[in-house]
């Protein structure tokens, strides 16, 4: 098997449908080379039953978006494992582009407004700069080196920063330009500055060494 698509999830019941369907149209052309792997964090709404619906493997995990990425890795049958958030979008005929050691996407938000436009300029550049991937970017690596380096750190956040930084002490990551598309609900909820300042002053306060279980009380 070529891919190994894992998705954690929690109390998604009001999307999952959607994009579960979204997700097998794109994948159609594949076939048999890649499997989807949900897992679940013990929702408490209808996530799971939504889930079954399709041709996927849903699991059960302790909450934590690390502890459920890992589980799934674990019976994962890919040569890649990619990580995929449920509320972004993969391009049309990504697959034979993912490739080397590891990797990500750049990053379109599904917002209208300009400021998204600018928003997903900052984010790709940085990462372009910094090899260091946001999870809204689908994270790809092959399954041995993630095995080898013992998977997502369990932290409750910033752990596809500290998976990224292991990842490119190994090899330069392949940036596929044809960009995902992520929602942009929390900036839209949250309100976009205010976002904008929240996230990093996170990545600001882990880079100086505050741990992340002491972000997380600020991450809601």
């Amino acid at each position: 098997m070529r891919l190994s698509i894992i998705i954690p999830v929690y109390n998604e019941a009001a999307i999952i449908g959607e994009s579960l369907q979204n997700l097998m149209a794109v994948l159609k052309p594949w076939g048999q080379d890649v499997e989807v792997i949900v897992a679940d964090g013990q929702s408490t709404d209808d996530t799971v039953a939504l889930a079954n619906a399709f041709d996927v493997t849903v699991l059960s995990a302790p909450k934590g978006r690390a502890n459920q990425m890992n589980l799934g890795a674990q019976i994962a049958q890919g040569e890649y494992l990619l990580f995929l958030h449920i509320d972004t979008r993969l391009p049309n005929h990504f697959l034979p582009k993912v490739s080397g050691e590891w990797g990500f996407f750049r990053l379109r938000l599904s917002g209208q407004r300009r400021c998204f436009r600018m928003i997903e300029a900052a984010i790709n550049l940085r990462t372009k700069l910094t090899s260091i991937a946001s999870g809204d970017q689908c994270l790809f690596v092959k399954k041995s080196l993630f095995d080898e380096l013992g998977g997502y750190r369990p932290i409750p956040l910033m752990e596809d920063i500290a998976l990224s930084r292991a990842l490119k002490k190994r090899a330069k990551p392949v940036i596929i330009h044809s960009p995902v598309i992520s929602s942009s609900r929390r900036w839209e909820e949250g309100g976009v500055f205010k976002t904008i300042w929240l996230m990093w002053r996170l990545r600001l306060s882990y880079y100086c060494g505050v741990s992340p279980e002491k972000l997380r009380r600020y991450y809601v």
